[in-house]
């Protein structure tokens, strides 16, 4: 596993068009995440939550501010850098894990698929290894659509771990589940937090800030508490 990588945001504001109007999505946000550290942005719906990851992840540029990971500037990297930054150091779960997922593959189809963009000399984990690192040895062969939600999530957060990366951002990693599924999703991703990867978490649901810490509050796209 990675020893993970700083993450930090800089006045980040982004506005953008909405049925004519300017909508204000994040304003001055700032913070910073140690290497190996995590952080659990919550928020209601509407708050920026979900525009800030993608800005994070440089699926978006700010319109002001920056984000650093490690010590690349994301704003300033062209697509194609920022393409191979995402391959070698930082991986996206997004909220519903169908949208991660090949549903008629199995787990270690979905891993191996996962590790098809990356090139010589990107790290790979060994999907078998993987899975069972993750407790998901025992649906490893199983497709993936006659899975659960809780076991699609959790092989979906697999598959973003099947580089190795150093930055691991989740959307929403429990919306849906049901008590038992969240709390297998949350149990993963502290494991995951706990071997070495830096973790970015968004969710409006306090169960997981509660769990996962290292809580950041936004609110009409604002840092409202730390």
């Amino acid at each position: 596993m990675s020893a993970g990588l700083p993450v930090r945001a800089e006045h980040l504001d982004h506005e953008y068009e909405a049925e004519g109007e300017r909508v204000q999505a994040l304003v001055d946000v700032a913070f910073q995440v140690a290497a190996g550290e995590r952080l659990t942005v919550v928020g209601p719906s509407g708050s920026g939550k979900s525009t800030l990851l993608t800005v994070l992840a440089g699926l978006q540029r700010p319109t002001g501010g920056r984000v650093l990971v490690g010590d690349q500037d994301l704003t300033a990297l062209s697509e194609t850098e920022l393409v191979t930054l995402r391959r070698q150091h930082l991986a996206v779960v997004v909220q519903d894990p169908r949208r991660n997922l090949l549903p008629y593959g199995t787990a270690v189809d979905n891993v191996r698929f996962a590790q098809r963009p990356a090139g010589r000399g990107v790290r790979r984990r060994d999907p078998i290894e993987l899975l069972r690192s993750l407790g998901l040895d025992a649906v490893a062969h199983d497709r993936v659509d006659r899975l659960s939600g809780g076991e699609r999530q959790r092989i979906a957060i697999a598959a973003g771990l099947a580089l190795d990366p150093d930055v691991l951002l989740v959307d929403e990693p429990t919306s849906a589940l049901d008590a038992r599924s969240r709390d297998e999703v949350l149990d993963l991703l502290e494991r995951v937090a706990g071997e070495g990867a830096t973790l970015i978490s968004i969710t409006h649901d306090r169960v997981v800030a509660d769990r996962l810490g290292g809580v950041l509050v936004l609110d009409g796209g604002k840092v409202v508490a730390p």
